[in-house]
């Protein structure tokens, strides 16, 4: 134990009888380093918060704003500001009581110059954009040959869904073009800041994006030069921190004209030795621990992130300032001891001290910058994790919000982008939770008995949720109602990982049998991370839909501090904080009988299901409790599993994809997320060849069974049956006499005609459930509903209780099939106001006049057919 010099110590029963006697006073581990340094208690310092949000907000109005605006502001407030400092009395030097009285005209003087230097620097990096020739060139769409420094990491886009397709795969580079040259011109230097699009769909077959047949530009580093033809555009948004849009045709690989630098260099060997050490893990740890430790995400899956965004976990998909604290804490060992005598970690095990441990750190902040890269969000992560940190490694914990203001000051004035960035901005406001509200909340927690430890990590992750969630709303139009939860038990694994990942790192250069062995170590905890993310995205009321506005910020905030105010007063009386507990509980998990009881969806004796997918098609099937048949699959994940989970669906004997357009199959994860799949069935036209490959590849990694649907085959599962009634099988090419299997004896055999696409080659189905019989006919165009009407099924169509509207209700539809089929109930799958005119008014008016009730799920939501033995009712969600 050491032991620390005093003040004389008052003996009442002196020994020897000596009178009183100096000693020394042993520290015990509760002792303070701010007990020896009074001078470091008192109240906060907020005399720099002021001039920092000043600068932020100047920054970030600036940026677009004309220069001779931007010059007068600057102009303006260096004259004020010199003024009021100018006028400051000479006594305020002399005294305290001066200096004290003379703390307004200075913090104004301060907040003044702080104002101009953010308009000088955001004017300034706002003209970059219109400075030179690029603007002009884009504003021609004009072809040119550039050279192009690449200032970031390659990165793919994440697949869309247009209607019926899958928006075109592109690689994403932000870049600074240094030469260019129209065709015809002369080559011009200048410098501005572009965004290159490469669309990598084009590439040669065989040398796809992803996995081995690997773009060869998503294998470029930052600092490396390139010579590319494309061709030039305006940014895509106003506001944009880009002069304009680079577009180039990935005709090959590129053609590099200057290597990387050198510590970029080390850097991509660096993430790439991560890469493979990562490489024999299971899928959701191999994802995860690049983005856990560099920050990248090329592995990490649609489903994956989407799972992370609903439990507000996506923090961890990226670098932030928690990475950085962590490092740091190996060398002061857990925060909360920092600021005592006896603390931990490895810097007092070598004899460092703490100002040498906060040296050490801003080393080690720079190899982190370094291998993460250079770009303004690692750099906002490594300067607000070096803040909390540094303020605790000298034991001035007082001082941390001045830092911190400090930082944000500083990074805006380099950075004047950084005001516009959401990232920024929640950086911030999570660090400013963490310092203001945490230590308060943890303290209230344990005067209530809490232990101090769960006190602490419920203090921290409730104040930064509370502080960011309405931030987080504005960008998702959603807030997590499981996101404290699900962030305390991520908290205990993102440290190991975090140290084992950057371990791997480290050694995977020279030794990759080690770096195997410790990520193979760091899987443990990050699959923890992703299983906890899985669980609480599929939680039925794991988040509630809330307005994606400012103003809907506010209101989230104001309902936070209604519930923090309300919560202190439960906090004292136990019972009521139980069945508050358990309320918010039932809210979240949502158990159907419920459900079923509070909200009537899904009604009793539902037989099918028109999921609300946008546009789109997703329906199922009942085929008993926890079970049901799943008829195509809709554009997105999440939507198809929203209403899988609300209707209790478990087990799915089978999915029925009716054809391969994005708008059926583009959902397909989400209804495989959790599930029991017996088989998928599909049909035998394999266009667009992208999502039947799509398709496959889902099916082969969860060692599901692909089979090909063909009219004349009958199923039964309980009480459901159906029959498929199109496509007919295919005729062998060298029959002409060949007849359709299901042809009755004596009649003429009818040759089905070659599908003209994708939608003529839907599977259809005649079902049969309770009694009703329902007729699903896909996206079939008239041709196909023609053949239909004439093949051997043709009778056992007619007088049908449900129809389920070809290609979500379009104008191309066959009148005789729909006089044929005569339903009682029209349903249309259809997203609202989209721009295809669905459902065309001819079509409903069709079905109206021939007796039918039409609903829609673009007005009418999710639509519920129940009833049997001739009954028909229909609910809706």
């Amino acid at each position: 134990m050491r032991s620390l010099p005093g003040p004389p110590v008052r003996q009442d029963e002196p020994a020897s009888g000596l009178g009183p006697t100096r000693s020394p006073v042993h520290a015990s581990s509760g002792t303070r380093l701010g007990t020896a340094r009074p001078r470091q208690e008192g109240p906060t310092d907020l005399r720099l918060v002021p001039p920092a949000l000043a600068a932020w907000a100047t920054a970030a109005l600036v940026l677009d704003a004309h220069p001779a605006w931007a010059f007068g502001l600057v102009t303006g407030c260096l004259v004020i500001g010199c003024l009021v400092a100018v006028g400051l009395p000479p006594s305020a030097r002399r005294t305290r009581r001066a200096r004290v009285a003379s703390w307004p005209r200075a913090s104004a003087a301060a907040l003044l110059l702080c104002v101009a230097a953010a308009a000088a620097s955001a004017g300034l990096h706002g003209a970059d954009l219109r400075r030179g020739p690029v603007p002009g060139l884009a504003r021609e769409y004009a072809t040119v040959t550039a050279e192009v420094e690449l200032s970031s990491d390659p990165r793919l886009t994440r697949p869309k869904v247009r209607g019926d397709h899958v928006a075109p795969t592109a690689v994403l580079i932000d870049a600074d073009v240094l030469r260019v040259q129209e065709a015809g011109g002369t080559a011009v230097t200048t410098r501005a800041p572009v965004l290159v699009i490469v669309d990598v769909d084009a590439a040669p077959p065989g040398r796809v994006t992803g996995g081995r047949g690997r773009s060869p530009w998503l294998g470029l580093l930052p600092s490396t030069r390139l010579r590319v033809s494309a061709r030039l555009a305006p940014a895509m948004t106003s506001g944009d921190r880009v002069a304009a849009v680079l577009r180039v045709r990935d005709q090959g690989e590129p053609e590099v004209v200057g290597e990387p630098s050198g510590p970029q260099r080390l850097a991509g060997r660096l993430r790439s030795g991560l890469r493979e050490a990562t490489d024999g893990l299971p899928a959701d740890p191999r994802a995860l621990l690049p983005g856990l430790v560099v920050g990248d995400t090329s592995r990490i899956t649609p489903e994956l992130e989407e799972a992370f965004k609903e439990t507000d976990l996506t923090h961890t998909l990226a670098v932030s300032g928690a990475n950085f604290t962590i490092l740091l804490a190996l060398l002061l060992g857990p925060p909360g001891l920092a600021q005592h005598v006896e603390r931990r970690g490895l810097a007092p095990r070598l004899g460092i001290s703490l100002r040498g441990t906060a040296v050490l750190g801003g080393v080690l902040s720079l190899g982190f910058v370094i291998v993460c890269r250079p770009d303004p969000s690692v750099v906002r992560a490594a300067a607000c994790g070096a803040v909390a940190l540094l303020a605790l490694a000298t034991g001035r914990r007082r001082s941390m919000i001045p830092a911190l203001a400090t930082a944000v000051l500083l990074l805006v004035l380099y950075d004047p982008w950084l005001a516009r960035s959401y990232g920024f901005l929640l950086s911030v406001v999570a660090t400013g939770a963490l310092l203001t509200l945490a230590p308060r909340w943890s303290a209230g927690l344990r005067r209530r008995g809490v232990p101090p430890r769960l006190a602490e990590a419920l203090g921290a992750a409730a104040a930064a949720q509370a502080l960011c969630a309405p931030i987080v709303a504005v960008l998702s139009a959603r807030v997590s109602l499981v996101a404290v939860p699900c962030n305390l038990l991520a908290e205990f694994a993102i440290a190991p990982a975090t140290v084992l990942g950057f371990a791997a790192l480290a050694t995977a250069p020279v030794a990759m049998p080690v770096a195997e062995a410790l990520a193979w170590c760091a899987h443990w905890p990050a699959g923890w991370i992703a299983r906890i993310a899985r669980a609480g995205a599929a939680l039925p009321g794991g988040g509630v839909d809330w307005p994606g506005s400012w103003a809907g910020a506010a209101l989230l905030l104001a309902a936070t501090l209604v519930v923090v105010l309300v919560g202190r007063r439960l906090l004292g009386h136990p019972w009521w904080c139980a069945a508050c507990g358990l309320l918010l509980a039932l809210a979240v998990v949502q158990p159907p009988p419920l459900t079923r009881a509070v909200t009537g969806w899904p009604p009793p004796g539902w037989r099918l299901v028109m999921c609300d997918v946008g546009q789109g098609d997703a329906m199922v099937l009942a085929a008993g409790e926890g079970t049901g048949v799943v008829v195509d699959a809709g554009p997105d994940p999440q939507l198809v599993d929203r209403c899988l989970r609300s209707l209790g669906i478990s087990r799915i004997p089978l999915v029925v994809l009716t054809h391969f357009h994005a708008d059926h199959v583009a959902g397909l994860p989400g209804v495989l997320r959790g599930r029991a799949v017996g088989a998928i069935e599909t049909t035998g036209f394999e266009e667009p060849a992208d999502q039947a490959a799509f398709v496959r590849r889902l099916a082969a990694a969860r060692r599901i069974p692909v089979t090909r649907a063909a009219a004349g085959e009958q199923r039964r599962t309980g009480e459901l049956s159906w029959q498929v009634v199109w496509p007919p099988p295919s005729p062998p090419p060298d029959s002409p006499s060949w007849t359709p299997p299901g042809t009755p004896p004596g009649v003429l055999p009818v040759r089905p005609p070659a599908p003209e696409g994708p939608n003529d080659a839907s599977v259809a189905m005649l079902v049969r459930t309770a009694g009703l019989r329902l007729l699903l006919l896909g996206d079939l165009e008239p041709p196909a509903q023609r053949a239909l009407a004439r093949s051997p099924a043709a009778e056992a169509l007619e007088g049908v209780d449900v129809l389920k509207v070809a290609h979500h209700g379009s104008a191309y539809q066959d009148p005789g099939l729909i006089r044929r089929a005569a339903p009682r109930l029209g349903l249309i799958s259809c997203g609202e106001d989209n721009s295809y005119g669905h459902p065309a008014p001819g079509t409903v008016a069709a079905l109206r006049a021939g007796g039918a009730a039409v609903l829609r799920t673009d007005r009418d939501g999710a639509l519920a057919v129940a009833g049997g033995g001739g009954e028909l009712r229909v609910a809706r969600d």
